[in-house]
Parts: structure tokens; C-alpha cells; sequence
């Protein structure tokens, strides 16, 4: 427990203190700045008056960019496998 550190985090007006790794403390502050952002934005952008409802939204917006990206690699995994696959191909047409 030596090597953990003590962090609080400000996200939709509450604190949340946390022990975490060293490693891990720049990730979650600009975690939270973005959570804090996209809340604001949110709040301006739609008439809502309950945090739970500005919440849900965040927590749906990022798990639908991580989907997201994890769908796009997806098909440039594929694209490069395909890639792959031609080069191979070609080679073995020019070594027989």
C-alpha cells in the first residue's frame, strides 16, 4: 500500500476520493475533466434538471465512442489481414 496514492476527484458535484496507482493518476483526472466538460455541455445544450439523467448520457456517449473504436479497428484489422494475405500471395506465386 506504500507505493498508492491518494486522489480526489470532483465529478457532478460530488467528491470521490480514490487510492489508486501512480501510473493511473493522469488518466483518471483527464477522465474526470472530460466527464466534467461533457456534463457542462450537456446541461447547455438540453433542458435536463437531474444529474442522474446528464450522467447516463455521458456514461452512454463514452461506451458508444468505445464500441466505436473498437468496431473500427475491427475492420482495419480485417483490411490488414486481407493485406497480408494478397502480399503472401504474391509471393508465393514469384518463389514457385
Amino acid at each position: 500500500m506504500a507505493d498508492k496514492l491518494k486522489i480526489k476527484l470532483s465529478i457532478a458535484d460530488r467528491v470521490y476520493p480514490l487510492t489508486i496507482n501512480p501510473e493511473q493518476e493522469e488518466g483518471l483526472r483527464k477522465a474526470a475533466k472530460k466527464i466534467e466538460a461533457m456534463i457542462k455541455q450537456f446541461e447547455q445544450s438540453y433542458a435536463v434538471r437531474d444529474k442522474q439523467d446528464v450522467l447516463a448520457m455521458c456514461a452512454l456517449q463514452f461506451a458508444a465512442q468505445t464500441e466505436q473504436k473498437d468496431i473500427d479497428r475491427s475492420k482495419e484489422t480485417l483490411q490488414a489481414e486481407d493485406k497480408l494475405k494478397s502480399l503472401n500471395d504474391l509471393l508465393q506465386k514469384h518463389l514457385v
